[in-house]
């Protein structure tokens, strides 16, 4: 189950993105290029498709508002659009195309929304009903049971979508879990792990401490123990001469371990398109070095696709990256450029020529003036 195309119109830094997607997307580009934007593009189809949220709510609630989501380069047409070609387990592809603006009580408007299975169009709006109440356009027919019943599965792909970017913090707070679920930055993270089966969640935690063990030696044991009031808290087990004075719950985790931890659950937890930003923080540059290699085992046998934003040189430095898993984000004066590394000139012929991916691409990505920083605080 996989996004082969993704286009974007006006979507925050972009006015017009027209990409193939991999099994493997690496987002690299300087600061403010709208990495964070792509990534939720994707999202934004997700919270849309999700039963606990829907358009309004992924529009308004969830990003304030189509003003706030509309790119500011946005001149002749003020219409946010997506579109996604999507190859499910049938053997024709899917695509799906939203369009939408804001009326005059700046509600979120559906203005286009369109659906097809190969070259079979499945739905196309505005349709008469559409036109006899307007009141329908404030809903797409990709949340809506009722009407989704021809592309459902289009609907569930895009609700299964799995984005992290764990805040350690987060996951320390004591009343982390109170009003989130699923929440993506590690508030109610052990509260998922709670949810699942005993015998699951210890082997996914026997798994795990083995990986974990090769970053952290010390660790010799994980476990998830719940308090007198019911909260459930990560424990870990480290080598110590008094043999119970080495358990340590999360508030005394760090932030590397606690992220690759993150990391190799989600690593495990389903199948469906898994978005993960900037995933070497806080770790290892050789630690970090070894996420493509994860990424592709776990492509390869779980037929799983990732999206990822970096800035790691270490990451990059993979020899497995190919030019076509790259999306190279350029901020231009009229909004953000996005190319495959493939199909930039000078890029491919670095790479040809026998250079890694961060070899190639970081010198491109990297501010013209950075070194000017070292001059800070120096008198004016």
């Amino acid at each position: 189950m996989h996004f082969t195309r993704i286009q974007l119109e006006n979507w925050r830094n972009f006015i017009k993105v027209d990409v193939p997607l991999e099994n493997r997307v690496f987002l690299v580009g300087p600061n403010a290029a709208g990495k964070s934007n792509f990534l939720d593009a994707i999202r934004f189809l997700r919270d849309v498709a999700d039963a606990q949220g829907g358009f309004q709510r992924a529009v308004s609630t969830s990003r304030r508002g189509v003003s706030q989501i509309r790119s500011l380069h946005a001149r002749r047409n003020p219409v946010v659009a997506i579109e996604v070609a999507v190859q499910l387990s049938a053997p024709k592809p899917w695509t799906y195309r939203l369009e939408f603006g804001q009326d005059n009580q700046s509600r979120p408007v559906v203005k286009a929304e369109r659906v097809t299975y190969g070259k079979k169009v499945l739905l196309s709006r505005p349709d008469k009903k559409d036109i006899d109440d307007p009141e329908l356009l404030t809903q797409t027919h990709l949340e809506q049971v009722n009407t989704n019943r021809e592309f459902r599965q289009l609907a569930d792909f895009f609700a299964q979508v799995r984005y992290l970017h764990l805040v350690p913090q987060l996951v320390r707070e004591p009343d982390r879990s109170t009003g989130r679920a699923n929440d993506p930055f590690g508030g109610d993270f052990l509260e998922q792990l709670a949810k699942k089966q005993p015998k699951t969640l210890a082997a996914r935690l026997k798994h795990i401490t083995g990986a974990l063990r090769i970053a952290v030696p010390q660790l010799e044991e994980l476990r998830l123990e719940r308090d007198k009031r019911g909260v459930p808290h990560l424990e870990g087990k480290y080598k110590h001469w008094r043999p119970k004075a080495g358990w340590q719950n999360e508030t005394q985790l760090s932030d590397g371990t606690l992220r690759l931890l993150g990391l190799l659950w989600v690593f495990l937890d389903g199948t469906a398109p898994l978005l993960l930003e900037e995933p070497e923080l806080s770790l290892h540059s050789a630690v970090a070095s070894q996420i493509p290699q994860i990424l592709a085992r776990l492509s390869q046998k779980k037929d799983r696709q990732i999206f990822l934003s970096t800035h790691s040189a270490d990451l990059l430095a993979d020899e497995g990256i190919g030019a076509e898993e790259v999306l190279v984000l350029e901020p231009l004066e009229e909004g953000t450029r996005v190319t495959v590394a493939r199909d930039d000139e000078q890029i491919r012929a670095l790479l040809e020529g026998g250079l890694s991916a961060a070899e190639a691409l970081i010198p491109r990505t990297t501010p013209p003036n950075a070194a000017r920083l070292a001059r800070f605080g120096d008198a004016p």
